[in-house]
């Protein structure tokens, strides 16, 4: 973030689409403003002549600009997502024209319930729910949240505990569009993997369900079903547009964190340091369904995240789902390392999770010997923090910049974690198209991968390419890898 409007220079910021955010020498928010070229419009604030012909309300604002930064986003439909939530939190002073009560949906699942559903809302509440969106698209997503309940099973029902008189009365188990816990069919682990799949989909996970519904859509439109294709049509569509990967959830986007060194100060003093927590690392596990077990490893370096220094693991030596071992793991690998290449140990280590992961950390750290460092856990559940020796948790307000910059540290961690996750699930479906292409073998395939990387990378390649890159393959068979891949998408 640059330190002052007369700093500006066009050529840092890039011309894409983003929303941007001005303070006062307070570090008080008093603009957000969207534009679908970021480095046209700032430049518009600070030209000389602007502080003298402008309107009085704009000369206002630029004389008032201490610092500015920015956001970065794909569209021009997600800044105005990103630009109308930051001044519903913040209500700047100047924005006046956004002061409406017009707020998109989103979608919301409670996972402590018995058994969880998914609804809609408008508002984001304290209620131990998970939140979804917003989304700009409200009709597309009630249908498409609709479709996905049935797709996985789970209920649609209103009640708190599905029982036998709910089942009397209750149309989805008629026509089998529901797992039915109201009369034992499913137990509640089962269930709550099924809303652990829908909630994947939601969060972007589309490319499996969409592959299943593109194959559905074939066989109806072969079968002259002309009706269901283009509904089924219209399903990948609103998931695409919906959940692809070009639709990002803000609900805790690194704009939105507060001035570091106040962030940090107030840390510092709710947790009652000695020294302010201006290096933070903050670790978080990933493992959907028991596969592909990851760990992610984040940095804030005064309140603002240091990216160079993220961190990304695979987790090698837990085999099942277990948070505990996989947190033991990775923090024994990131700290050995650390210590091997005589790195300062940062100032504060974050665990997401309560008494057990804090406890696996602990246990990793005095195992390598690593010099003392304060150490806490953040529970999701109710932001609880949780510190060493110390039965009861902490609760700090959730209003103080404190806690605002941990929930930041902690969701990006978990971003980080969920892309890697998804990354490795995307590279495995890809990989494994290698595997239906003809006298391919697995010897040729780990060839393959190691020359060219990815599968990505493979299509690129012209066939003389190929024979030349990877030993035991002759141009005719790598005229049949190209022809092969050019035929068939992932």
């Amino acid at each position: 973030m640059p330190d002052r409007a007369e700093g500006f220079h066009p050529g840092e910021v890039p011309p894409t689409p983003g929303v941007y955010i001005f303070r006062n020498r307070f570090g008080q928010v008093i603009y957000v403003g969207k534009a679908s070229n970021l480095r046209r419009r700032l430049s518009h604030y600070f030209q000389p002549s602007q502080a003298r012909r402008a309107d009085p309300k704009l000369r206002s604002l630029i004389n008032s600009i201490h610092s500015w930064e920015y956001q970065l986003v794909r569209t021009e439909d997600e800044s105005l997502i990103l630009e109308s939530r930051l001044i519903k939190q913040y209500a700047p002073r100047y924005n006046v024209l956004m002061r409406d009560d017009k707020r998109y949906l989103m979608a919301k699942i409670n996972m402590n319930d018995p058994w969880p559903r998914f609804e809609f809302a408008r508002l984001r509440k304290d209620d131990g729910a998970l939140y979804f969106g917003p989304f700009p698209q409200g009709g597309a997503l009630r249908e498409t949240i609709e479709y996905l309940t049935v797709h996985f099973g789970l209920r649609s029902c209103s009640v708190p505990e599905p029982g036998p008189e709910v089942r009397k009365h209750c149309l989805k188990r008629i026509v089998k569009d529901c797992s039915r816990p109201c009369d034992g069919s499913v137990t509640q682990e089962q269930y709550r993997a099924l809303a652990e799949k829908m909630m994947a989909v939601i969060q972007g996970d589309i490319s499996e369900l969409v592959t299943e519904l593109e194959g559905r859509m074939k066989e109806q439109a072969a079968a002259a079903r002309f009706e269901r294709a283009a509904k089924t049509r219209d399903v990948i569509t609103n998931l695409k547009q919906i959940f692809g990967q070009k639709t990002r959830s803000f609900a805790h986007a690194s704009i939105a964190a507060p001035p570091g060194e106040e962030a940090v100060t107030d840390l510092q003093q709710a947790l009652g340091m000695k020294f302010p927590p201006d290096h933070i690392e903050c670790f978080d596990n990933s493992n959907l369904m028991g596969t592909y077990a990851v760990s992610s490893a984040v940095c804030f370096v005064n309140g603002r995240p240091a990216r160079d220094r993220y961190r990304r693991f695979r987790v090698k030596t837990v085999d099942q789902i277990d948070d505990f071992a996989t947190m033991r793991e990775v923090l024994t690998r990131h700290y050995s390392r650390k210590m091997a290449e005589n790195q300062p140990p940062p100032s504060l280590i974050v665990i997401d999770g309560g008494k057990g992961q804090l406890s696996a950390a602990l246990t990793a750290l005095l195992a390598i010997g690593y010099p003392p460092v304060p150490v806490i856990g953040l529970a999701k559940r109710n932001e609880e923090v949780f510190l060493p020796g110390r039965e009861e948790p902490i609760v700090i307000d959730k209003h103080r910049p404190a806690l605002r910059m941990l929930q930041a540290l902690r969701d990006e961690a978990h971003r980080f974690a969920i892309s890697y996750h998804r990354q490795l699930r995307l590279r495995r479906v890809q990989e494994s198209l290698l595997d239906d292409i003809p006298g391919i073998g697995e010897n040729r395939k780990k060839s393959l991968l190691r020359a060219f990387g990815s599968v990505r990378a493979l299509r690129k390649a012209e066939a003389e390419e190929i024979a030349a890159r990877v030993p035991g393959i002759g141009h005719a068979f790598a005229e049949t890898i190209v022809d092969y891949l050019k035929n068939h998408r992932t």
